[in-house]
């Protein structure tokens, strides 16, 4: 989530890369932020403003109450409880402003580095490197599934009785080929200086807010009924939420860790 300092700071910044990432609906967000903003900092002041004169009221209080004038006391132990009532109800308007800004910050993008080029979509990606040319071959590319079936590999069929559609058992040797293949992916990465690292798969809601996008939250993430968690759609989810709070140590830094998981999310079979 954007600082809200910078945002306050940076209007235009931040509107423009909206315009970039093509998402100019969320452009009122930016100055409604705004304005809740400057509300809250009000509300703020004036808590401020009244804890200040309660606490020169409480002390006169102290002061009249050791000399004996308690009836003059009364008097300002009933200003007190008014400003006690004022604090309760500037502390609700508060909280109400900070929930606003909140979900509307959830919804604004990150900045893009200036290095990202520009694109509505995929087909206006850009080419940086090119390896050798793409081959071509004169038969016809089978269906990696029909492949796999041809091994007796794959079920669907029986997936679709416990699961549904969208769903298989891998059996046999292709078991065994999904298995190697993992293992070879993770023993590449750990030659090459990475951790290796299993999650939890599970994560709490604060920390699903600072993985992902709030519109995604409800289209891809698949949440514990009556609980504080959600199932993870990458191990990523739970290896960035793993320094949630921390700070690390420059000499900490690089830190590489690859993880696996399985990676629960409501889009996959989406398409048949």
């Amino acid at each position: 989530m954007i600082d809200i300092k910078f945002l306050r700071e940076n209007p235009d910044v931040v509107k423009e890369n909206m315009k970039k990432k093509f998402q100019d609906s969320k452009l009122n967000l930016v100055d409604e932020v705004i304005e809740l903003d400057i509300k809250n900092r009000e509300a703020k002041l004036q808590g401020d403003n009244l804890r200040n004169e309660r606490k020169t009221l409480s002390a006169q209080i102290g002061e009249l109450m050791k000399s004996g004038n308690k009836e003059k006391a009364e008097n300002i132990k009933s200003k007190v409880q008014e400003i006690n009532n004022k604090l309760e109800k500037n502390q609700a308007l508060e909280n109400e402003y900070s929930e606003e800004i909140k979900s509307r910050m959830m919804r604004i993008p990150n900045i893009m580095d200036s290095s990202v080029p520009i694109g509505k979509d995929d087909t206006e990606n850009v080419e940086n490197e090119r390896f050798g040319e793409p081959l071509v071959p004169d038969y016809e590319i089978p269906y990696h599934a029909d492949i796999i079936s041809s091994f007796n590999g794959l079920d669907k069929e029986s997936a679709g009785r416990t699961s549904g559609n969208g769903f298989y058992f891998l059996t046999g040797d292709i078991a065994r080929l999904h298995e190697a293949m993992l293992a070879y992916a993770r023993d590449f990465m750990i030659n090459k200086g990475f951790t290796y690292c299993i999650p939890p798969f599970m994560i709490r809601s604060d920390v699903v807010n600072g993985v992902i996008s709030f519109e995604e939250l409800e289209t891809m993430m698949y949440k514990i009924e009556g609980e504080d968690l959600y199932l993870i759609g990458t191990s990523e989810h739970s290896m960035i939420g793993k320094f949630k709070g921390q700070i690390l140590k420059e000499e900490q830094l690089p830190v590489s860790i690859t993880g696996y998981s399985p990676c629960f999310r409501k889009e996959v079979g989406s398409h048949g």
